[in-house]
């Protein structure tokens, strides 16, 4: 009997300890939320099976399935529900989309295994044109807006390349270390990449952090670091075993759906900071932010592929795990970019735009996205330049 390679999402503690005892049918890697197993699958194409807890943070199994349909990502592996007494009632749902099975409890080991096996080879004997009409193309760059990119970042980089060169000296005269910094972003496709920028604070900013926590014009006081790890308060009034929201595992621990992200919220608003007179900036720091040198270097990731110079503007993690659910993945639908419509008609709104209105001129633009769309879009970022406001 060979083992099934697995891949298991979500952190419910029985189900994890249910494949680590049967390690003699399943070797299985583990992804606690659907942005960690997209990048996951995108990276391992031999898979068995992926099994998944009915809900998981921003979305449920039925909607990362879809999902994984629409970016095209394993869309002939095994998609198994173990709800483990948990949502019951996404099981009607479940097969209304065709996934491909749904425990209502833990099965036995063996059970499980040749389930698996069959569903492959049923898979497998399926003609590859079945359902081929029905199917979601994920997002491929149209030729034409590669090669403007292609050309534009090249004829940028050429253009600006003694600023940028002059301005790397400069950091590194002023300070030892590198003299750029990288950071993830989720892009295209929920592709996760390396983000480019300048250094613009001198080394060791990140540790000297702590000392200036009074400063953080977002600091919270001891109360609300407290808040983080109490109990939801919604949950508190309702009777014993009763959740306010869809239940989830973090950490091995059960919380429902709304504090899992109230605890998200706080605790990414501890970790990005706006320091007004930051003393970590260099006085080579403060002149590339105030002139957008800092930025140049995502010239580079437009030049790799890893963006476009007009799309959705590429998330950070923690940001991108909250737009998992069906109706705001569509953004990454389409291409990232430098400066794209949110940036542009925020603008024309004086900075004053709601998270929603975003979100959806995000997925209007993955819409209706076109080369000459583009072109009005980045004379209407041109402003942009000479304004102060940051947007």
């Amino acid at each position: 009997m060979a083992k099934q390679n697995l891949l298991y999402i979500g952190a419910n503690p029985d189900c994890l300890e249910f494949l680590t005892v049967n390690s003699d049918f399943f070797t299985f890697h583990s992804a606690e939320s659907s942005l960690t197993a997209i990048s996951f699958l995108k990276e391992n194409p031999q898979l068995d099976a992926i099994v998944s807890d009915p809900f998981l943070p921003g979305m449920s199994a039925p909607d990362l399935f879809l999902l994984l349909k629409k970016l095209q990502i394993h869309s002939k592996t095994p998609f198994i529900i173990l709800a483990c007494g948990e949502a019951k009632s996404l099981k009607s749902k479940a097969f209304e989309l065709h996934i491909h099975d749904f425990y209502d409890e833990i099965p036995e080991a063996a059970n499980l295994h040749f389930r698996i096996e069959t569903l492959n080879q049923y898979i497998s004997s399926e003609k590859e044109d079945i359902g081929k009409n029905k199917s979601h193309s994920g997002y491929a760059i149209p030729l034409e807006k590669r090669l403007f990119d292609i050309v534009v970042s090249s004829v940028a980089l050429l253009l600006l390349s003694p600023i940028l060169l002059i301005a790397m000296l400069a950091i590194r005269l002023e300070s030892k270390g590198k003299v750029y910094y990288t950071s993830k972003r989720v892009g295209t496709g929920y592709t996760i990449f390396d983000f480019y920028k300048l250094r613009s604070m001198r080394v060791g900013a990140d540790s000297a952090l702590q000392s200036l926590k009074h400063l953080n014009q977002y600091h919270h006081d001891e109360s609300e670091a407290k808040a983080v790890e109490e109990k939801c308060p919604r949950c508190a009034q309702l009777p014993e075993g009763e959740m306010c929201s869809q239940p989830l595992f973090s950490e091995g621990e059960k919380i429902c759906e709304y504090w899992y992200f109230e605890q998200k919220k706080k605790k990414g608003s501890a970790t990005f900071v706006k320091i007004k007179d930051d003393p970590r900036i260099t006085r080579v720091g403060k002149i590339i932010r105030n002139t957008s040198i800092d930025e140049l270097p995502q010239l580079f990731n437009v030049l790799k592929g890893d963006m476009s110079i007009v799309g959705n503007r590429p998330l950070p993690l923690y940001e991108a795990e909250m737009l998992t659910s069906d109706d705001w993945s569509e953004r990454f639908l389409g291409p990232a970019g430098i400066t794209g419509l949110w940036q542009v008609e925020k603008r024309g709104k004086k900075g004053n735009m709601s998270e929603e209105e975003r979100k959806a001129l995000d997925n209007q633009y993955a819409r209706t996205y076109s080369f000459w769309g583009d072109i009005k879009l980045i004379f209407r970022t041109i402003p942009a330049l000479i304004q102060k406001e940051n947007v």
